[in-house]
């Protein structure tokens, strides 16, 4: 047999979708049977009364402004990090707007660091707990996720679908919130399942599941309308707080099968084309904007640290 080639749309630089192959198992614990009994899964189609009045997206960005390092004359020189991270949220209803845009600044480092001002802005000290640019890192998307969490709660009453880009963890208590998933590091399903998401036109999802890792949730999956060079793409996942019962979570799965779909981007306007939703993609420009300049925002801080 000759062999067969797929390009993938998405600009190699975001890496690609799926970094396993579908067929691959995980041994984490799926409950497939949720909704539906798992022999009896196939595409769900929404119904007509699904739609959504209003849909608010929530993202975030983070930017590494400078690697420095503290000396404080009492203890050994330490490895701290300048950081800023913004989030936001857009209303989409008749028309898409911008709303509730934070940005913060902030210094890492082990210890106890203190505020350093430039005309950038200030830097909020945040401490962490050892050395090394993998905690720094880590705590620096701590503060981001406690951002957006602090967004998104403005927003709870507002929307009749908030839609978080990533995963649910640490919202799980906000109302008709949902967990958007773009790639897809680990495949939860097999057997029928699995062929049930390679089997969804654009538009339909698979029924719910639920599962376990460090926390749980329930998830579907969901197809966007897009190239379909090989049988997930387009593939996208969702979550639901698993406190929820399953007439809830259906609810929430048939909204967002409505109300997603109409947003997928295409690959001449978005290098990650169709998951990454144009509200969302709009966000995240305009929160990079918010963030300064890189190269003003730099000698800012080497101008205040002479």
């Amino acid at each position: 047999m000759a062999q067969r080639v797929a390009i993938e749309t998405w600009d190699p630089e975001y890496g690609v979708p799926s970094t396993e192959h579908p067929g691959e198992e995980t041994d984490v614990v799926v409950d497939a049977d949720v909704e539906i009994p798992v022999a009896r899964w196939a595409p769900v189609v929404p119904g007509q009364g699904a739609s959504a009045a209003s849909l608010a997206f929530i993202d975030g960005v983070r930017r590494i402004d400078a690697n420095a390092w503290l000396d404080d004359g009492t203890a050994p020189v330490r490895q701290g990090m300048f950081a800023s991270f913004a989030a936001g949220a857009v209303h989409a209803a008749d028309h898409a707007r911008v709303d509730a845009i934070e940005v913060r600044r902030g210094l890492f480092a082990p210890g106890r660091p203190e505020p350093f001002t430039t005309k950038a802005g200030a830097y909020q000290p945040f401490g962490v707990a050892g050395p090394g640019p993998e905690l720094l890192s880590a705590a620096l998307q701590e503060r981001l996720g406690a951002l957006e969490i602090e967004v998104a709660g403005r927003l709870a009453n507002g929307a009749d679908l908030i839609v978080v880009d990533g995963p649910l963890y640490g919202r799980q208590h906000l109302p008709h919130t949902v967990g958007y998933i773009k790639t897809h590091r680990v495949h939860y399903l097999s057997g029928e399942a699995a062929r049930t998401v390679a089997a969804l036109a654009p538009g339909e999802r698979t029924p719910l599941y639920r599962f376990r890792t460090s926390w749980t949730r329930h998830s579907w999956y969901l197809r966007l309308a897009g190239p379909m060079v090989h049988s997930w793409s387009g593939i996208v996942r969702l979550e639901a707080p698993a406190e929820l019962s399953v007439d809830q979570c259906v609810a929430l799965a048939e909204l967002s099968s409505r109300a997603l779909p109409r947003f997928a981007s295409a690959p001449h306007k978005d290098p990650r084309a169709p998951q990454n939703l144009y509200p969302i993609a709009g966000l995240e420009r305009e929160l990079r904007r918010r963030l300064g300049d890189p190269r003003y925002v730099e000698r800012a801080l080497r101008a205040a640290a002479r």
